[in-house]
């Protein structure tokens, strides 16, 4: 499956500490861009109607063991043919020494050669999951996001609502910090969102009348986090006298980010609330609605009150766009 985004093969090569064999003069410039990883089956026999050359090539016991069945000679045509389409680059398991038929091939089609010690099926483990990571759809939002409870809380609003401040206040309660300011959201599978901050803006927050601090400098390691899926996000707006806010918790509201339906809340702000123990509590409440507790909904039980969860309608809320 081909995506938008695409990931440099030298920086796979060094996350996944993935050894060079062999390294073609435009190493540096390969991108992968596609999820999925091929093993050559038919492929070896000569069948190309649905061969995709942009996907990586992993080579493993099994089809090393069919490429001995062959002379030198017949190895090289076999994996000429597969080469010729240039594939970003072969990726070998179980630190399998390449034949000499594979490098002379490498060479001609600037194929590069790298090699992994883990077993094939570990191989391909750790590239899809690194795959579907760096090259998930994602958007940034204005936004902070913070771990409260072990719940991902997006806080979204207006600037100079709160967001920041709330997040140094739960930060101090003992949660922590993911980012603010910039939040980069990646759809990581079909109901999964996670969230981290920009790099060079990683762990810094702005508050006004102070100016920026370092999160992690300050308040130490345990406050912050790189990475956190999006439970929750909640919208924190001035508190307005003329509108209606629910009090209930009956109905459950929806946030669209990316096709995937987040579960979201509207807590108003003015003088006097206390937003970090609000959002607490807010983390805690999500974590039991999705264990299938709703605390409203036990109350007009316990008050002899029908409610007929068909009669309420699931709210999309789409923002984003």
């Amino acid at each position: 499956m081909a995506s938008d985004f695409s990931v440099a093969l030298s920086k796979m090569t060094e996350d996944l500490d993935l050894q060079k064999v062999y390294i073609a003069e435009n190493f540096e410039e390969i991108k992968v861009s596609t999820f999925e990883v091929n093993r050559p089956g038919l492929e070896l026999t000569g069948y190309f109607d649905f061969f995709d050359s942009s996907r990586l090539l992993l080579f493993g016991t099994t089809e090393f063991s069919y490429l001995s069945r062959f002379g030198s000679e017949a190895q090289k045509m076999v994996i000429d043919s597969i080469l010729s389409f240039g594939p970003p680059a072969i990726i070998i398991s179980r630190n399998i020494e390449p034949p000499i038929a594979m490098m002379e091939s490498a060479k001609t089609h600037k194929v590069s050669i790298l090699r992994s010690a883990e077993t094939t099926s570990q191989v391909t483990a750790a590239l899809f999951q690194y795959l579907n990571k760096e090259l998930a759809p994602r958007i940034t939002r204005h936004g902070v996001l913070v771990e409260v409870y072990g719940e991902g809380c997006l806080l979204l609003g207006d600037s100079g609502v709160g967001k920041s401040e709330t997040a140094i206040e739960l930060i101090k309660r003992g949660h922590r910090l993911v980012a603010d300011d910039a939040v980069e959201i990646r759809k990581t599978s079909t109901h999964t969102l996670m969230g981290q901050s920009p790099e060079n803006i990683r762990h810094f927050i702005e508050l006004r009348g102070i100016g920026i601090i370092n999160a992690r400098q300050l308040f130490g390691m345990g406050s912050v986090k790189i990475t956190e899926k999006i439970d929750i996000v909640i919208n924190l707006e001035i508190w307005d006298n003329t509108k209606v806010y629910d009090r209930m918790g009956l109905d459950n509201q929806y946030m669209d980010i990316l096709g995937v339906e987040v579960p979201t809340l509207t807590i108003p702000v003015k003088p006097g609330r206390n937003l970090a123990v609000i959002i607490e509590v807010a983390a805690m409440n999500n974590r039991q609605k999705k264990l299938g507790y709703n605390a409203a909904q036990e109350l007009l039980s316990a008050l002899g009150m029908d409610f007929d969860m068909s009669q309420t309608e699931k709210v999309i809320v789409d923002k984003w766009e």
